[in-house]
């Protein structure tokens, strides 16, 4: 599948990227390749092939999915403009 230029323009106006319009045409050409491989890709049978998450056999650690305060409340006060007792103070909003 080949890109027109008027594609990539496109392409560039959804993405916010400002493209000059001297360089359309080579970009126009290198995602028509990019999108060349990734058809070529398609084509390989993965049928029987067990998914993988890298090149080594290995578990994932976890950890216990416990909910904590982080233990340490002075540290993260230390961070409030105007901390009140154990609390964030924040002003008012709703009258």
């Amino acid at each position: 599948m080949a890109l027109d230029e008027a594609t990539v323009r496109n392409i560039a106006k959804l993405a916010r990227i400002k493209v000059p319009e001297n360089e359309v045409p080579t970009l126009a050409e290198e995602l028509s390749k990019i999108i060349e491989w990734i058809e070529q890709l398609n084509e390989v049978d993965t049928e029987n092939v067990t998914p993988m998450t890298s090149m080594a056999e290995m578990v994932m650690p976890k950890r216990a999915d416990k909910v904590t305060d982080g233990n340490y409340p002075d540290r993260v006060l230390s961070n409030a403009p105007n901390p009140e007792g154990p609390f964030y103070t924040v002003p008012k909003v709703v009258e």
